[in-house]
């Protein structure tokens, strides 16, 4: 079969760390072709899709961790799969490329599916699922944002598109700091924020659980370091392992239908304690620092439900 990533530049690519890469290394021992497409490799010509892309060979070298074989351009209907593997924010460039992903033949798989990236902000989305979160607020309104923080004493602030640990505050009622925060984060009220209850859970760190189809495959807990309140690695957080509690799997089995109506096939959720915090969909992580805990090869598991629906779809 024909896979292609579409990814971050491959010298971006962190070789102990990446998701993307284990799925790379996962798509090649299972006898595939791999192909690298770049931001700007997506042509829609006279309504079909062509892929300006590289195939690449990866390897478990750490030092030349991609071979290059051959720039070459793809029609859409010779490809049988398209990871999109793309880091956060969901901006602009982003919106596009799923619109694009839209005009592909149906017998095309699209892992996560365009319709279920646009439709899900990974953190706004789950707020409708009250009862798994802990108190949140999404707004613009000073005053909204100040009653909040004056009934909670101490929230998470942080924006609706951030990633990887960026831009995330913790406040407490009274900080002199407090509407400093708020304006910057809001960009003086023009855009809304989310605040959330702080949960002291959050000083064990906060678990990653990835899921394959709306059923956990694994899980880590992200610690943060001594001289910061964030857990995420980008911002200095560590590894250690997890397990799946009764409670993940309820959480989980709320989650499972809706993720699963939208496509949104490989899911990262973060869990606080009992709490979830975030839905992530857009090019979710940790799946190596799971494989080095379990000594598994989880991206394994993944290749084969991808060659699943792959026969699925061509068998209509």
């Amino acid at each position: 079969m024909k896979f292609v990533f579409l990814m971050d530049p491959l010298e971006t690519v962190i070789f102990e760390k990446d998701t993307t890469f284990a799925l790379m290394l996962g798509a090649k021992a299972a006898g595939h072709d791999v192909y690298f497409l770049p931001a700007n490799g997506i042509t829609l010509k006279n309504g079909k899709i062509i892929f300006h892309s590289t195939k690449v060979v990866p390897q478990r070298i750490k030092s030349k961790p991609f071979v290059i074989k051959q720039k070459i351009d793809l029609p859409a209907e010779t490809v049988d799969a398209v990871f999109v593997r793309t880091d956060p924010p969901f901006d602009d460039e982003y919106l596009m490329h799923t619109w694009l992903l839209d005009r592909l033949p149906s017998k095309v798989v699209v892992f996560n599916s365009a319709r279920g990236i646009r439709t899900v902000n990974e953190k706004v989305w789950a707020t409708q699922f009250k009862s798994l979160l802990p108190p949140t607020i999404v707004s613009r309104d000073r005053a909204e944002l100040l009653k909040f923080i004056s009934k909670e004493k101490d929230v998470v602030a942080k924006p609706t598109n951030g990633h990887g640990g960026r831009a995330v505050f913790r406040v407490k009622f009274g900080d002199t700091n407090t509407n400093v925060i708020l304006e910057t984060l809001s960009g003086r009220f023009g855009v809304e924020i989310i605040l959330q209850k702080y949960i002291p859970a959050a000083k064990k760190g906060d678990k990653r659980i990835l899921l394959l189809n709306g059923e956990p495959i694994g899980a880590v807990l992200r610690v943060h370091a001594k001289d910061d309140h964030r857990n995420n690695f980008f911002s200095g957080g560590k590894a250690q392992p997890a397990k799946i509690t009764a409670r993940d799997q309820e959480v989980i089995g709320v989650l499972r239908p809706h993720l699963r109506e939208l496509g949104l096939y490989f899911v990262g959720i973060d869990m606080l304690g009992d709490y979830l915090t975030e839905v992530n969909v857009t090019s979710p992580t940790c799946l190596q620092e799971m494989n080095h805990f379990s000594g598994q090869h989880l991206e394994n598991q993944v290749i084969a439900f991808v060659e699943t629906l792959v026969r699925d779809r061509q068998s209509r």
